[in-house]
């Protein structure tokens, strides 16, 4: 066995012992939320396609007509020749969405994060980043070089002592958090980050991936001057966002490296995105769904109530988690288990996700069977 190989396997053996190795599973979700794994039909609770709009008819269309028009690939970078006519609807779409003058789609929100960061402050700067912030964020922090700070998860006393504390000793400040937490489902306090902020010149960055399309704009959101996004949870697509001024997305089109030199996204994939946007501008009582279901969940099994339609059943132990995950798809239900370093140690969970396609009765079905997983047995 030569170096690589032993490498690979001692590190897989080790990821096996502490039951953390993850295995691809091929899922089929075209009957959304049903999904057909390993011959078996189960009713997902781990996807966030929360309006179901990846399968919507309108959507699909919207997609097709576009390929069949435009084809399937944009043929290159967007400074190139890859910005088909279809990307400035969008991007004026979702600047109105959003109150900004501007926008800017990337090709996913991994790749916008780690490309505005980097683009926005360099080494001589600092960026105070929440600690339960997605990975993409910690990326884009990282490639900055800018000093990283972390302040305690939605801790403004703390984020204050800190931006106090350290500030002053930076050229450039920014803020950086998600404004509704993939993995808790919480939200975080915007009006008071926004504040902060202003009174010590930090530019604020939220990153509003699972709030776009099913929560209400949060409270002081039109102070944030960075409001970042995806395109891939309820509009049902794929690609990531950027709303800000004109003069900032002019700068992030020139200095993004993960803008400049990545191919466009495919002309399908844009239309497929303002078509959704329509549909949720249209349906606002089929948006709100998701969040009412997720809070009779959570109401069912005597949980806080929830603020999104993320709700995390904490375990602890990534085994355990494991084998009540294994245990809910033996009873019809997909339900991923949440294991580090998604999550830190010793919290790893059921990590449960409504939809607007779920029905009560299922939905009903799954907190009895939950709360029967979890009540011990005489």
């Amino acid at each position: 066995m030569n170096s690589l190989e032993q490498f690979a396997a001692e590190k897989l053996s080790a990821l096996e012992q502490r039951a953390l190795r993850r295995e691809l599973q091929v899922t089929s979700r075209t009957r959304h939320p049903l999904v057909e794994r390993g011959g078996k039909t189960l009713i997902s609770f781990s996807c966030n396609d929360y309006l179901s709009l990846s399968v919507h008819p309108a959507v699909i269309e919207a997609a097709v007509a576009a390929t069949r028009r435009y084809g399937v690939g944009s043929g290159a970078s967007r400074l190139v020749t890859g910005n088909h006519p279809l990307y400035a609807e969008l991007e004026a779409r979702l600047a109105a969405a959003k109150g900004t003058t501007d926008a800017l789609v990337f090709g996913a929100g991994y790749l916008a994060n780690s490309g505005i960061i980097p683009a926005l402050i360099g080494n001589a700067d600092v960026i105070f980043v929440d600690e339960l912030a997605h990975a993409c964020i910690w990326a884009g922090a990282k490639l900055s070089a800018a000093r990283v700070i972390t302040f305690r998860h939605n801790d403004m006393a703390h984020l204050a002592e800190l931006l106090v504390a350290h500030r002053r000793n930076h050229g450039r400040a920014m803020m950086a958090t998600d404004s509704v937490f993939s993995m808790d489902g919480d939200l975080a306090p915007v009006a008071a980050l926004a504040d902060l902020a202003e009174a010590h010149d930090a530019w604020l960055m939220t990153d509003d991936a699972h709030g776009l399309g099913v929560l209400p704009k949060p409270e002081g959101a039109a102070r944030v001057p960075l409001q970042m996004g995806t395109l891939s949870k309820a509009i049902g697509g794929y690609g990531g966002y950027i709303c800000a001024s004109e003069n900032v997305v002019a700068l992030l089109r020139n200095r993004a490296r993960s803008f400049v030199y990545t191919t466009g996204l495919p002309p399908g994939t844009v239309a497929a995105a303002i078509a959704a946007l329509d549909f949720i501008a249209a349906n606002p009582d089929y948006a709100a769904r998701p969040l009412a279901l997720a809070r009779r969940f959570t109401a069912a099994l005597d949980l806080p109530e929830a603020a999104s339609p993320i709700v995390p059943l904490i375990v602890g132990g990534a085994p355990e988690a494991l084998k009540i995950s294994q245990q809910l798809q033996a009873a019809g239900f997909l339900v991923t288990a949440i294991r580090p370093p998604t999550v830190p140690e010793g919290t790893a969970r059921l990590r449960f996700t409504f939809t607007a396609a779920h029905q009560e009765a299922d939905l009903d079905r799954l907190a009895a069977t939950v709360k029967g997983l979890l009540t011990p047995r005489p």
